[in-house]
């Protein structure tokens, strides 16, 4: 007997219950993600799904390889973005889709905003230094196994896994729990762009502004408060790190403010053999979303 899969739910049981649906939120080798931009596509074709999202850190370069390799595998590639923002003393992540991935003035902004994660990344080495642990950039960039080209970046997961490899941590999670995540010793929060900034960027790239993984900021209020400001066209529910709680809470926020609803898995691929946030394809929704997402953008 086929299950009842709710929006955002993947189980199985001998059902293709990824058929029709979408992972909203992938990142790549272009970002801090572990593999290159065709396999995610690969890994969204084996998983059954019918369009998967890229969605980077300040980034847009792993885009072309994915669209690439959607017409291989019969894939609809999403092109998409996560941009660092800040606001109410948190650091706010905003998903852009359906952006023009080749408009100069996005990608100098972008660049911009890599130029302040690399200040940030510099600074997060100071602090680990000054705990006792010897690690450079290059170390960073060194066990990566691979060049970093110049319009791809370092973030914290790259740093936690040369902790690892240090035996500073005992495994990636304990890299972020002890050093990493906000308010760890060596945790860093640079000057940021608002989320009301980076929306507009979105829009003044044709694209649709929606609010990533809410529930991880812990902060309510001031969800509220940016799904009130203006220039988000969605918030994504549906996360690796949302419970069924946070799922209705923010569906009801959505429809409250008139708001698409979206969702994705966060894939950044296995480190030390623990998937990051979740398996792609393992939050999902109807790929009836895109329309609506493409209906929703620029200003």
């Amino acid at each position: 007997m086929e299950k009842h899969i709710q929006l955002g739910e993947n189980e199985t049981g001998g059902v293709n219950v990824t058929a029709g649906r979408c992972d909203l939120h992938t990142h790549t080798q272009a970002s801090d993600g572990m593999q290159p931009p065709a396999d995610n596509v690969r890994l969204a074709y084996e998983k059954g799904l019918a369009a998967v999202a890229i969605t980077d850190h300040d980034t847009v370069s792993g885009v072309a390889e994915a669209l690439e390799a959607g017409k291989r595998y019969g894939i609809t590639v999403v092109p998409g973005v996560e941009i660092s923002t800040r606001a109410g003393g948190k650091e706010i992540h905003v998903l852009g889709y359906y952006i023009d991935t080749e408009q100069e003035l996005l990608l100098s902004r972008l660049e911009e905003q890599r130029s302040t994660r690399l200040g940030r990344n510099e600074a997060i080495l100071a602090k680990l230094r000054e705990l006792g642990i010897e690690i450079t950039l290059e170390q960073v960039v060194s066990g990566m196994g691979r060049e970093l080209k110049p319009d791809e970046s370092i973030g914290r997961p790259h740093i936690a896994d040369e902790l690892v490899r240090l035996g500073a941590a005992a495994d990636m999670r304990d890299a972020f729990d002890k050093y990493l995540a906000e308010g760890a010793a060596a945790y860093v929060s640079p000057p940021r762009i608002t989320p009301e900034t980076a929306c507009q960027w979105i829009q003044e790239a044709g694209g649709t502004a929606v609010l990533a993984h809410p529930g991880i900021y812990g902060d309510d209020a001031l969800v509220r408060k940016l799904a009130q400001a203006g220039g988000l066209r969605g918030i994504e529910v549906y996360h690796s790190d949302h419970g069924p709680a946070e799922h209705e809470r923010y569906l009801a926020l959505a429809g409250e403010f008139g708001l698409l609803v979206t969702g994705g898995s966060d894939f950044h691929g296995a480190r030390q053999g623990v998937v990051f946030h979740g398996d792609l394809g393992s939050v999902n929704v109807p790929v009836a979303v895109l329309e609506e997402l493409k209906a929703a953008g620029g200003i």
